[in-house]
């Protein structure tokens, strides 16, 4: 089943991909002069920068299309609140010690992330609704 790429679907699918091509062409390149800024390891801003590509590219594939289908959609919200959860995950119970700007980091970047969630989970609700 699939769902029509409205002009907000579509809006939101290309913010989130631009933030997160935003935050791999940062974290990639940038890892080792970013890592004592933020109190991280560079390895994590590294690959956690890698793990944003395929992500980007999905998106993207998905803005392009006229329809999407319902599970796509579904995988993205699991996928960000994921990432959210993750992030957290590594505040509260990895054994690193962000400083103060790299709590402020995982924290904004945890929030637009839960923002591009709650759009997408509601962009399809109202889908499921539309069809009801």
């Amino acid at each position: 089943m699939t769902i029509e790429n409205t002009p907000f679907l579509r809006n939101v699918l290309l913010a989130d991909a631009a933030m997160g091509a935003a935050a791999a062409a940062l974290t990639i390149p940038g890892a080792g002069l970013l890592a004592p800024l933020l109190g991280l390891p560079p390895a994590l801003l590294f690959w956690a920068g890698v793990a944003l590509v395929p992500v980007v590219a999905f998106l993207l594939a998905m803005v392009r299309r006229a329809s999407v289908p319902r599970s796509w959609l579904r995988e993205i919200v699991l996928v960000n609140w994921a990432w959210v959860a993750a992030s957290l995950g590594i505040l509260a119970f990895a054994p690193i010690a962000p400083n103060a700007l790299g709590v402020a980091f995982i924290l904004a970047q945890a929030a637009a992330v839960a923002g591009f969630a709650v759009l997408e989970g509601l962009a399809l609700r109202g889908a499921g609704a539309a069809v009801a």
